[in-house]
C-alpha cells in the first residue's frame, strides 16, 4: 500500500487528507450521536410520571440529570410549563431546532470530503494522463511500454480517491439514519408530553 501511494504522487496527499479527516469526524460524531441516544419510551414515562407526582418541578430535576437531545428539549418546555400550552410548544420548537443542528454538526464536511476525494482522484489520474502521453512525444512512438507504467500509476488516484469516498460515504449514511431516528423520537416523545400536559391542566 505505501509502495502505491508513493508511486501515485502529489495528489495522495489531499486525498489522504481527505481520509483522515473524515474519519476523525466519523469518530466524533459517532461518539456523540452514541451519548444522545436514550431509551425516550422509558424517559418520557419517569417525566410524565414525575409531573403526576410532584409537578414540573420534579419532572425538570429529572431532565437536568439525563443527557440527550429529548432530555434537553423537554427541560426546555417544562421551566416555562407555568406559562402556557402555547410558551411550551414554542419553547419545544426552539429547542428541538437548535439539537437539531448539533446532532448534524460535521456532517457537511464529511459530505464535502466524500464529494472531493474522487475528483482530486479524477484530476491525479487526468495529470498522469498528460505526461504519458508527453512520455510519448519524447519517445516518438506509442509503444505500450513507454505508457503502460504511467497510466497505471495516473489510475492510482483515481483508485484511492473512491475508495476514500465509499468508506466515508458509509459513515455518513449510518450518521444520517442515526439523526433522523433521533428526530423521529424527539417529535414525537415531544407531542406526547405536550399532550400529556394538556390532560394535566384538564
Amino acid at each position: 500500500m505505501v509502495e502505491y501511494f508513493v508511486a501515485g504522487g502529489a495528489f495522495m496527499w489531499p486525498i489522504l487528507a481527505c481520509l483522515v479527516f473524515g474519519v476523525a469526524i466519523s469518530i466524533e460524531r459517532f461518539i456523540s450521536l452514541t451519548r444522545a441516544s436514550v431509551n425516550t419510551r422509558k424517559f418520557l414515562a419517569k417525566v410524565t410520571g414525575a409531573l403526576d407526582k410532584g409537578g414540573p418541578k420534579e419532572a425538570i430535576e429529572i431532565c437536568q440529570k439525563t443527557k440527550g437531545p429529548v432530555a434537553s428539549i423537554f427541560h426546555a418546555g417544562l421551566i416555562r410549563a407555568d406559562r402556557g400550552l402555547e410558551h411550551v410548544e414554542k419553547a419545544i420548537t426552539n429547542a428541538g431546532s437548535i439539537e437539531m443542528a448539533f446532532l448534524e454538526r460535521g456532517l457537511i464536511w464529511l459530505s464535502t470530503f466524500i464529494t472531493i476525494a474522487p475528483m482530486l482522484g479524477f484530476t491525479g489520474t487526468v495529470a498522469g494522463m498528460v505526461r504519458a502521453f508527453d512520455d510519448i512525444k519524447r519517445a516518438n512512438d506509442i509503444s505500450p511500454s513507454i505508457v503502460a507504467s504511467g497510466i497505471s500509476v495516473a489510475l492510482l488516484t483515481t483508485l484511492f480517491g473512491l475508495v476514500v469516498a465509499i468508506i466515508l460515504q458509509v459513515f455518513h449514511n449510518y450518521f444520517i439514519s442515526k439523526v433522523d431516528r433521533l428526530v423521529i423520537d424527539m417529535e414525537e416523545t415531544s407531542a406526547e408530553l405536550v399532550d400529556h400536559l394538556v390532560e394535566t391542566q384538564k
